[in-house]
């Protein structure tokens, strides 16, 4: 029986998305190789951004691999925690700002 909605196992398998649309599935990876690049931005600084969107977007597959590739780069815990603070900082201000919305509608309905 399997343990979680999740399989790990296929976190390797993410390649075979290609197998359905040769085309597309082609052009993704390119272009996702080619964003992990050395550019204006280190591999190593992708891999934190990478590792605090995956926990922001909450994507298991993301989270295990690029947990294991900040520690190919030599990325501390306490970096990965740092990095997911900030990720979860901006999520729960998302969603704080968006009360004034809810403070203008109330203001509004109140009158």
């Amino acid at each position: 029986m399997q343990k979680t909605y999740y399989d790990p196992k296929d976190l390797k398998k993410f390649g075979n998305i290609s197998n359905w649309s040769k085309e597309l599935g082609a052009k993704f990876f390119e272009w996702y190789g080619k964003v992990f690049e050395e550019g204006a931005l280190t591999a190593r600084e992708k891999s934190l951004i990478a590792i605090a969107v995956s926990h922001t977007i909450q994507c298991p597959y993301c989270i295990d691999a690029y947990t294991q590739d900040s520690l190919k780069r030599g990325i501390e815990k306490e970096e990965l925690m740092e990095a997911i603070h900030v990720a979860a900082a901006i999520r729960g201000g998302a969603s704080l700002v968006h009360g004034v919305q809810m403070m203008d509608k109330y203001e509004k309905l109140s009158m």
